[in-house]
């Protein structure tokens, strides 16, 4: 392989690489900017729409505070605050993880989940959550 060949490969590899490396630094500039701008206090953040209308609680209804939680090493409150949310973490690093190898090795830049299954149970898992958390035998679920 020529000297050319191996710098254009890792141009290549770099410029594959902004993708996933974009995504991990505006998720920690919002780890960072939710633990700094406390979501308890009001008057920060807008109220969640569809409680406002409702009065019901979505699936995201907390996660601004589970994400303030994590933030200050506290993951007891977030898993009280939004035990779904704090859940998916693992889930999202490991395909972050993954576009990340992927990408270092030079892969395709799309893939397609194993089985379109996987995508129905985890929004049939959202339905359930969502549902369950505002019935009375949900209530540990509310934030």
């Amino acid at each position: 392989m020529s000297i050319a060949t191996t710098g254009r490969d890792e141009r290549r590899r770099l410029k594959d690489l902004l993708p996933p490396l974009g995504v991990a630094a505006a998720t920690g500039a919002v780890f960072a900017f939710v633990g700094v701008v406390d979501p308890n206090e009001q008057g920060h953040y807008p109220t969640c729409p569809f409680l406002a209308v409702t009065g019901l609680y979505c699936p995201g209804c907390g996660t601004l505070r589970t994400i303030h939680a994590l933030a200050h090493l506290d993951p007891v409150a977030a898993i009280g605050l939004n035990p779904l949310a704090v859940a998916t973490i693992p889930f999202l690093l490991f395909w972050w993880g993954r576009w990340v190898v992927r990408a270092w090795r030079g892969g395709p830049r799309r893939t397609t989940l194993a089985h379109p299954a996987w995508l129905w149970a985890f929004i049939a898992i959202i339905v359930v959550y969502w549902v369950v958390r505002n019935l009375p035998f949900g209530a540990f679920l509310a934030p």
